[in-house]
């Protein structure tokens, strides 16, 4: 098996496990989800454990835009990744690939749509301005009719909130503060190069934890961004 096909094998074998996982909450605890004392506790780590699902899928996308996913399948890339968006956000993959490609032209300058080039360092100004950058009336028409017709077909609004909205609020965050202001935030200390971007001192399982590989090695993720996020830790920091 050649490495690409051996890359692409395990790239979707953890895909279809986040989304296998990720989709057995939205639909058990949107359709399902009975609310009683005892079962508060018990909604709230699955809220926690979504969100962190939820940026799962957003990884898994981003690999997608690089054709780390599936190296060489260009139809699987883009059929993965709008999959991946849509179920995490109503997201377009259409609209973020370029955005994200013109991150990796020139991050952390005035022409990175990630980065608040007024606001380098601080981190409320920065998230607001990320945030206006990706939010679009199409995401919100599409997540609305998914909420209508979720609810025609029995869920309660309160449900489709807590196990899909939270959740992917708790994942913007995480995605905006690991994988993109701690990594790219202005500092004391001037960056190794022009990619603007620096890892930190994660252990691998934390790393996991916070944004699958994303913040620890993020500095590796710009030099090599066709390695897929599986693969980050193996890379050897210079």
């Amino acid at each position: 098996m050649s490495p690409d096909r051996g890359n692409t094998r395990h790239s979707l074998l953890l895909a279809a496990a986040i989304g296998a996982a990720w989709l057995a909450i939205h639909i058990g605890g949107i359709f399902f989800w009975q609310w009683r004392a005892a079962t508060v506790p018990v909604a709230l780590l699955l809220i926690v454990v979504q969100a962190w699902l939820s940026t799962g899928l957003f990884i898994v996308a981003h690999d997608c835009m690089h054709g780390s996913f599936a190296p060489g399948r260009r139809a699987w890339n883009v059929v993965v990744g709008t999959l991946c968006l849509g179920a995490y956000a109503g997201l377009s993959y259409r609209a973020l690939y370029p955005m994200h490609h013109a991150h990796h032209a020139a991050p952390g300058t005035e022409h990175d749509p990630d980065f608040h080039a007024a606001a380098p360092r601080r981190a409320l100004p920065w998230f607001v301005h990320f945030f206006r950058g990706y939010y679009t009336h199409g995401q919100i028409l599409r997540i609305t009719l998914a909420a209508i017709v979720y609810i025609l077909l029995g869920a309660s609004l309160l449900n489709i909130v807590l196990f899909w909205a939270v959740p992917a609020l708790l994942a913007l965050a995480q995605l905006f503060l690991f994988g993109t202001y701690l990594p790219h935030r202005h500092g004391e200390t001037p960056f190794a190069d022009t990619h603007n971007a620096r890892s930190n001192s994660l252990s691998p399982l934390a790393s996991l934890a916070t944004c699958f590989h994303f913040g620890a090695y993020h500095h590796e993720h710009h030099l090599s961004p066709q390695t897929p996020w599986w693969q980050l830790p193996h890379i050897k920091r210079g």
